[in-house]
């Protein structure tokens, strides 16, 4: 990790493109801390076997909806631990031609037959976290692959069935098994050992895949070919549908309610665009039920009367006030976020100049905050939440594409926790455990939780895919897995860009300092320890811990692309 004084320096070595980067190439400048470049598109994403099947794909005349296919199909055979077609993304869209944004809700969806007490004992007290993932209970209808059909049809131009070759191929002829995905099987042994297809793929003969293993999975690739053969209707119904069902009601699995049924009635949805002014950027993000746009929002509309550009990277007053920041909005999130098709939330009062004036007053002071509670925002509908009581511990990845049409694509992707469910179906993916996004209580006091789990509803998020623009025009796209820190990774990385003048590198690589509930986390191994005595003099508990986030931005600047790969993972940037 590059230390903070070190950024300026190394912009200095940055020069415009010329021809298409290599992957050597990309890792280099990934370890070098300088942005790859390009002059005609960019992609970064989470493995670069995904980034170069994305590239084949716009070398050939796709668009960025298409590369973004191959890259989730080839992501969901080398990370399946992270994201796939058993899991759900939100996909943020900029229309190089008529300059508009457009939102495709693809989350996940709660069974029909569920309850408010999913997740409760019989004495009506949550389950334990583990208790609630690991087996069918916490498997929720599958949106991916029906958001990367309507992606498609939206803005696609290569042909659907030659988007899946690259991950056949691999799938059929096998690939090397990463170290990072070797370490996360290593570690996550005993839950994967629980079912036995799962085991079977990941720990052969009861001993866990090692990096550089050769690892194939037809099961896999079969399902692709039938996908790229008759479109995503066969996964939704018929044999494949059949088999996850089968695998989440199995009576061996901790089984859940996810019927046939569910998966037939699944919709995408397009939604409005969250869209908060900063700096004279236009921040444009994913609704509810994400909270991440909201939040990004609300952090940087309550930083906006500050002048972070003079305080600086190094300063802690500058982390006092983005720490606080995220620590009103986090309270807000917690009270009035959730499935907005199923309660009203207060989209527009959360984002109202006036509310954020007023609470962003509170940061005048100089030390942290005491006690921060939700506020009260202009709320068209009256109603009475209680705070969220909800467990995350997510795997995820971020897809950033610009192609050469002047389309923009920011999609985040998940399965939620690392393997999610662990049920590997038969089919040859993982089964998400997003249920588990729900709070496991329903009520406290009496009163209704926002985000409680009811028939249907899409369970809150955190994922904020984000695409920044300037008078119209795309200026940055980006977007982190990391669970709830998700929203303080992408503020920190426009903050920045946009007031601290980094490039798509060195914002990737600016150390974490994240605050959500009171508990400032400093990234372990980088310079944001240094700020420990500082922050703990302005009144904050600090911890020093690992901060895993995967960023992959894209940065455009006076017609040149610059891609950013996070170092805390095995992504990079290409582009040409």
């Amino acid at each position: 990790m590059l230390r903070f004084f070190a950024f300026i320096v190394i912009s200095l070595a940055i020069m415009p493109a010329m021809a298409a980067t290599t992957t050597s190439q990309a890792l280099a400048h990934k370890q070098a801390g300088t942005p790859v470049t390009a002059d005609n598109w960019m992609i970064s994403a989470a493995n670069p076997l995904a980034v170069e099947a994305g590239a084949h794909i716009l070398r050939n005349g796709g668009t960025a909806a298409d590369a973004m296919v191959a890259v989730q199909s080839v992501l969901g055979l080398v990370e399946p631990q992270s994201s796939g077609l058993g899991g759900g993304a939100f996909l943020v869209w900029y229309d190089g031609k008529t300059g508009s944004i457009t939102t495709l809700d693809g989350r996940e969806t709660a069974p029909m037959a569920v309850t408010p007490q999913l997740f409760q004992d019989k004495t009506g007290a949550p389950l334990k976290f583990f208790d609630a993932v690991v087996g069918g209970l916490s498997v929720g209808t599958p949106g991916t692959p029906a958001l990367l059909q309507a992606a498609h049809e939206r803005w696609g131009r290569s042909p659907w069935s030659s988007l899946f070759d690259d991950a056949i191929s691999l799938a059929s002829d096998g690939f090397d098994v990463s170290a990072r995905l070797a370490s996360l099987i290593a570690g996550d042994k005993d839950r994967l050992a629980r079912y036995q297809p799962t085991a079977d793929y990941f720990l052969p003969s009861g001993i866990p895949l090692q990096a550089g293993d050769r690892l194939k999975n037809p099961a896999y690739a079969k399902t692709l070919h039938t996908l790229a053969m008759t479109g995503v209707s066969s996964f939704y119904r018929g044999a494949i549908a059949a088999d996850i069902v089968d695998t989440a009601r199995s009576p061996d699995t901790n089984p859940g309610l996810l019927s046939a049924q569910d998966l037939s009635i699944y919709r995408i949805k397009e939604r409005p665009a969250i869209c908060t002014s900063y700096r004279g950027y236009d921040v444009c993000g994913m609704g509810p039920p994400s909270s991440g746009g909201l939040t990004v929002g609300q952090i940087l509309g309550l930083l906006e009367p500050f002048d972070l550009a003079a305080l600086g990277p190094q300063s802690a007053d500058a982390w006092r006030l983005i720490g606080d920041a995220s620590r009103l909005a986090f309270a807000d999130r917690g009270r009035y976020m959730a499935d907005s098709d199923y309660v009203p939330v207060p989209t527009r009062g959360l984002l109202d100049s006036d509310y954020l004036a007023e609470r962003s007053a509170l940061l005048d002071g100089s030390m942290a905050l005491n006690d921060v509670d939700p506020g009260n925002p202009p709320f068209d509908t009256a109603l009475n939440w209680s705070d969220d009581e909800s467990n995350a511990l997510p795997s995820t990845s971020h897809i950033s594409i610009i192609d050469p049409f002047g389309n923009a694509l920011s999609m985040t992707t998940t399965i939620e926790n690392a393997f999610g469910s662990r049920l590997m179906t038969q089919s040859g993916f993982l089964l998400n455990n997003e249920l588990t996004d729900f709070s496991f209580r329903s009520h406290r006091n009496g009163i209704p939780i926002a985000n409680r789990v009811e028939p249907g509803k899409r369970p809150r998020s955190s994922m904020a895919p984000t695409i920044v623009l300037k008078d119209g025009s795309v200026m940055l796209v980006a977007g982190s897995p990391g669970g709830s820190r998700i929203i303080g990774y992408v503020a920190k990385t426009i903050i920045g860009v946009l007031d601290w003048g980094l490039d798509a590198q060195q914002s990737v690589d600016l150390p974490h300092l994240v605050n959500r509930f009171g508990v400032y986390d400093l990234e372990a191994g980088t310079s944001a320890s240094d700020l420990s005595a500082s922050l703990t003099a302005l009144g904050y508990k600090v911890k020093v811990r690992g901060l895993n986030s995967g960023l992959h931005i894209i940065v455009k600047q006076d017609g040149t692309y610059f891609g950013g790969a996070d170092n805390r993972r095995e992504g990079i940037a290409l582009g040409e």
